[in-house]
């Protein structure tokens, strides 16, 4: 049976009992999470998190520019940073060694959609550039999750992809690129198969769309 969410509850935090459910049904399904105060939180311990030296593709994502994270990733000089790198490459000749980047970093780092007290995480994008590196690809993904993801099941997932995630993405998007964005492809990640490759930083704060 779908639960019933109000809209509201997609801009809401999570309580914590909520995130706290959430966190142990991930653990379950074999992703390692941690629960955090805030964007600030997350972005020490990122730093922890990633090997100086590291290769490491950021995925399109509010929460990271809004934190900082996209930053400090590719401009620090700390890193390999593909993002910055794919900028500077011709996407007509060399759209294939780009994809092959993008796919597979040492690290890839982004967000979700949502994610779902059954232990799921969701994931909408219109390009599918950060897909392949979540679904397997990267050596190691680390999400950065705000509280007002967390929501009760796929149904409702789905249901703030389109209701909520979409038309914030296609203001952004007309602003940035001059065009619309588009729900072409969702991944739905139901669980980890390689114990410690996933890791979800899920904060207290709201954060991102």
């Amino acid at each position: 049976m779908t639960t019933s969410v109000p809209a509201t509850s997609f801009t809401d935090p999570a309580p914590a009992g909520r995130l706290e459910r959430a966190a142990a049904a991930l653990t379950a399904n074999n992703f390692a999470v941690e629960i955090l105060d805030d964007a600030a939180a997350a972005r020490t311990r990122i730093k922890g998190l990633i090997p100086e030296g590291a290769s490491v593709f950021t995925g399109a994502s509010e929460t990271l520019r809004l934190s900082g994270i996209e930053e400090d990733i590719n401009n620090s000089g700390r890193y390999d940073a593909l993002r910055s790198r794919g900028t500077t490459m011709d996407r007509a000749t060399q759209r294939d060694e780009i994809w092959r980047l993008m796919s597979t970093p040492d690290v890839i780092v982004g967000s979700v959609a949502a994610v779902t007290e059954t232990g799921s995480l969701v994931v909408a994008s219109a390009s599918g550039s950060q897909l392949p590196g979540y679904a397997g690809a990267a050596a190691r993904v680390i999400w950065v999750v705000g509280a007002q993801k967390v929501v009760p099941d796929l149904p409702a997932a789905l249901r703030r992809i389109e209701d909520h995630c979409l038309p914030l993405e296609n203001d952004r998007a007309m602003k940035v690129y001059g065009r619309p964005s588009a729900l072409n492809r969702v991944l739905i990640l139901n669980a980890e198969p390689d114990a410690g490759r996933g890791t979800v930083l899920l904060l207290r704060q709201a954060i991102g769309f």
